[in-house]
């Protein structure tokens, strides 16, 4: 399989509803829950594409472009974008959509770096 292969069919999908117990006092998302998410899909991009053990070790610049609201449905998007020799790089991005339209806004874009290791957590080769 080529890395573009890998690439595509390592991009991972995942919706959730934004409910109470995850809002701020302004009943939106609240940051740090929106973090993890993302932290979370990116780990399973990653660990799709390269097959291996990887951590994360850096979240580069997380970009909160629009409030998520309570009420609302968000769809979690990662993929891959930059494969170094033992570490890569996902790109996540958070869409809302409101529960009864088709109103559609990218609220959150981010980057997660990865290593890929082995049993004894030293880097390995991911390609």
């Amino acid at each position: 399989m080529t890395t573009e292969q890998r690439i595509d069919s390592s991009e991972t999908r995942i919706f959730k509803a934004v409910f109470p117990n995850t809002t701020n006092h302004y009943d939106t998302l609240f940051g740090g829950t929106a973090m993890q998410l993302m932290d979370e899909v990116a780990f399973i991009t990653a660990t799709r594409f390269a097959r291996k053990r990887v951590v994360t070790v850096s979240s580069d610049k997380i970009d909160f472009k629009k409030p998520i609201p309570a009420g609302t449905i968000v769809e979690l998007i990662g993929r891959v974008s930059h494969v170094g020799n033992t570490s890569l790089k996902v790109n996540v991005e958070i869409f809302t959509e409101q529960m009864y339209s088709y109103e559609r806004e990218r609220a959150i874009v981010g980057d997660f770096t990865f290593v890929a290791i082995d049993d004894e957590k030293k880097p390995v080769v991911i390609l």
